[in-house]
């Protein structure tokens, strides 16, 4: 969703040109995860387009505010450009998740990762989250002599102290942007 927001041009440049030096893995349930986002934000979005259609129509029918006409029309042109927003979204997200579809190698769930899920009390406020944290380490648990890391914008949650100690266990550094992990990685590759 950083990529269709366009909140890091950075994770769009690394997908478009991928360094030979990265292999990227992702959570199968992280790609649920997306979707289900997207819709949530349509969805929102919907709610917003009809909440300006309703002040639309409530400004044609005031015969009296010398603003009303006024107000129509930015909110029409407001409606539009959102609208161009949303699908311009849409568009991005939709390349994203193609890009990384293509050439990403997908963790799949199995039983050992839901078991660690219920099981462990990290994250306790968020399933999903601890669930994506389970794929990582069951992943990292076959590649630990590897350097992985672990690129989220979620960093509310998986810049915890906990969740951190749980990852350098299993050599996976954690970063909530792309620049962070691209520094660091020159720093490695110098």
């Amino acid at each position: 969703m950083s990529i269709a927001k366009g909140r890091d041009l950075q994770a769009q440049e690394i997908l478009l040109n991928i360094p030979n030096s990265i292999h990227l893995v992702v959570p199968s349930i992280c790609y649920v995860e997306a979707l289900l986002t997207l819709e949530k934000e349509e969805q929102y979005s919907q709610r917003f387009i009809q909440d300006i259609d309703t002040k639309i129509s409530e400004a044609i029918r005031d015969e009296t505010s010398a603003y009303a006409e006024s107000l129509r029309t930015s909110l029409e042109q407001t409606r539009i450009k959102f609208i161009q927003q949303l699908n311009s979204v849409q568009e991005r997200f939709y390349e994203a998740f193609e890009q990384l579809y293509n050439k990403a190698e997908i963790i799949n769930i199995d039983k050992s990762i839901l078991d660690d899920t219920l099981e462990k009390n990290v994250l306790e406020k968020d399933l999903i989250d601890r669930l994506i944290l389970n794929y990582i380490v069951h992943h990292a648990r076959f590649h630990n002599d590897e350097m992985k890391v672990f690129l989220s914008a979620n960093y509310k949650e998986f810049n915890k102290g906990e969740v951190k100690e749980i990852l350098q266990i299993y050599n996976t550094r954690y970063f909530s942007n792309t620049q962070n992990f691209l520094g660091w990685l020159n720093s490695q590759l110098s």
